[in-house]
């Protein structure tokens, strides 16, 4: 069943499910601008009003950067490099844990609708404006990446009309977010959550009973190399292991959850700062659960096609061509269901598109029309509507770009990591770092932001040996069509065929830093953030930053943490325990208040007359 050389395209049902999602989620849109037409300001509009619960808010956290990227590549990357990628679920914890105990407290307590806000109340205005500038560029290129790369993919398979497909999802996103606000955005981002699971489990379930359970999908993985997850080799050079996809994650996770608007707008949106600490929680198990299911998904890619491999054979021309192709072929003969598949494609980069949206909508209205311009509330209202049309129609243009920029995608991904390193360094700066002053922070970001650039223009420029990435072996002993004499399969651009290619080329002039390049491309972010804060603390010093004197409440106190808690909590039992007769706890107990006149800190009396 593998070796057929001609793929299924779309039956009606399939367009049909496509369309439903994309009406569903308009649908929400409407319904929002309706129930919440009485909305007089901006806030109400960016931050849902701060009413959110935390279930809503977690599935929509997980929904937004879980892009069509997660639903094509991460299988396509399982299938070719081996399940190691899975090492994410570890990076996610950490990202969890830091946020909700260093920077959920902090923005929270401002009650800030932009996180760059805060830029200005610790350091200064440019500082504010050059962190809004750099998030701005950060994100219109990954939105435009994010609905044309799906659209290329789907379209090279299914046969789906290309541009049809990325201004259809381009135009029903932009419209909700401009009729429905934040609240919009997560309730449709909860729908599309569902979509993209039953996305996966429909190709998974459909693969087990292909190939009679789960175990032989295992073993064939086994046999295949495709379960290395006993890499632990400390060389930063190398692509994908333990530690670069546990370290290297952490840092790109934080950039994203601890101080992309887009997250922290959403965390923030919460009734209450436990509400916003258990999304943040929920949302792990929505992260592992998607990236359990992408991963799985490429070992019954491997499964199904060990034999035969497409992408060799030329059957397909990019390995984000795998999952589509799959689909096709194992699911073609039950109509619909290759919709739902592209349904989740798009449903990632719909949610995905959608808060980002949001996001430079308040970052815009937040940073840069407010302070400059005394508008009302309501006026303001209207002024985040027309910013959300504008940045929609400007991502379909950036759609249109990435379609000429082609081979970039690798480093528009990489450019996240770029500018999200130094701008995480610059805010870890402010929240933990009393005597760093408003010199010192700019320095640092644009020193982290200089190096980082350098180091991944370099590595464009001189990609690592692919002894370093390590693609697993692809066979197509058992394909049983011969290969047309047209199909010249050399050409589809192997990738590492590519890479040694190019080093061959520069070998001659491979500069001294060749080695410096090569660093895998998940430590251009922690790179950028270590330089940041690193260069920071030394000019600030140099500045006289010991001297300056910082609100509290723009700082990480250890009061606002949960650990703090636990250790006072873990103090307390042990105290009890060790059997010191602690008098004045026991009265406490047993006899309601103590009396005010003994008692050793002042206590409201009114109240207590009162009571």
């Amino acid at each position: 069943m593998s070796g057929n050389s001609v793929v299924g395209s779309f039956a009606v049902a399939d367009y049909v499910v496509f369309a439903l999602m994309l009406l569903v989620s308009a649908a929400v849109g409407v319904y929002y601008a309706w129930t919440d037409r009485s909305q007089r300001s901006s806030g109400d509009f960016l931050t849902g009003g701060r009413r959110l619960t935390a279930l809503p808010v977690a599935m929509s956290l997980t929904a937004s950067f879980m892009s069509a990227i997660t639903v094509l590549a991460n299988p396509a990357e399982v299938y070719r490099y081996g399940a190691s990628i899975g090492f994410y679920a570890v990076s996610y914890v950490f990202t969890m844990l830091i946020t909700s105990e260093v920077f959920l407290p902090v923005f929270y307590k401002l009650g800030i609708t932009s996180t760059y806000e805060y830029l200005e109340l610790r350091f200064s205005r440019a500082t504010r404006l050059l962190g809004t500038m750099l998030f701005i560029v950060q994100t219109i290129l990954y939105t435009g990446i994010v609905i044309y790369a799906p659209a290329l993919a789907l379209n090279q398979v299914t046969g789906m009309d290309l541009w049809g497909a990325v201004i259809s999802t381009g135009v029903v996103c932009t419209f909700y977010c401009t009729m429905g606000g934040l609240k919009a955005v997560v309730w449709t981002d909860v729908i599309q959550l569902g979509v993209m699971l039953a996305g996966f489990l429909a190709v998974i379930i459909r693969c087990v009973v292909i190939q009679g359970g789960v175990l032989p999908i295992i073993s064939d993985s086994q046999h295949g190399g495709r379960l290395n997850l006993t890499d632990f080799d400390p060389n930063p050079l190398r692509r994908h292991t333990f530690w670069t996809l546990s370290v290297g994650g952490t840092f790109i996770w934080l950039s994203v959850y601890g101080i992309n608007q887009a997250q922290v707008q959403r965390y923030i949106s919460c009734k209450t700062m436990t509400h916003a600490r258990l999304s943040l929680y929920i949302n792990l198990l929505g992260l592992w659960s998607i990236s359990l299911s992408s991963v799985f998904a490429g070992l019954c890619l491997f499964s199904v096609y060990k034999s035969c491999d497409p992408w060799t054979t030329g059957l397909i021309s990019a390995p984000d061509q795998l999952m589509p192709y799959l689909v096709m072929d194992i699911l073609g003969d039950y109509p619909g269901l290759p919709g739902l598949f592209v349904a989740a494609a798009y449903s990632g980069s719909l949610s995905t598109v959608s808060s980002s949206v949001n996001a430079l909508a308040a970052v815009t209205v937040e940073d840069i029309v407010r302070p400059c311009s005394n508008f009302s509330e309501k006026q303001l209202s209207w002024i985040s509507k027309g910013m959300s049309l504008f940045y929609g129609v400007l991502c379909i243009g950036m759609a249109g770009l990435a379609s000429l920029m082609g081979g970039i995608l690798q480093a528009t991904i990489s450019i996240f990591g770029i500018i999200g390193g130094p701008l995480l360094g610059l805010f870890t700066l402010g929240i933990l770092c009393p005597f760093a002053n408003s010199k010192g922070a700019l320095s640092g970001l644009v020193s982290g932001l200089a190096l980082s650039l350098w180091i991944g223009i370099g590595a464009q420029i001189y990609p690592p040996a692919p002894d370093m990435s390590r693609p697993l072996p692809l066979s197509t002993d058992g394909c049983n069509f011969t290969v047309a004499p047209g199909l010249n399969w050399t050409s589809s651009t192997l990738p590492f065929q590519n890479a040694t290619a190019v080093v061959s080329v520069h070998n001659s002039v491979k500069p001294l830093l060749a080695d410096l390049y090569s660093l895998s491309y998940l430590y251009f972010s922690p790179l950028g953030t270590i330089v940041a804060i690193g260069v920071g603390l030394v000019v600030s010093i140099l500045t006289g930053g010991r001297k300056l004197k910082v609100e509290p409440r723009l700082i990480l106190k250890k009061e606002d943490t949960t650990f703090y808690y636990f250790i006072k909590m873990f103090k307390g039992r042990i105290k009890s325990r060790s059997g010191h007769l602690d008098l004045k706890k026991d009265r406490e107990m047993t006899f309601g208040n103590s009396n005010p006149a003994f008692s050793d800190f002042e206590m409201d009396l009114t109240r207590n007359s009162a009571s």
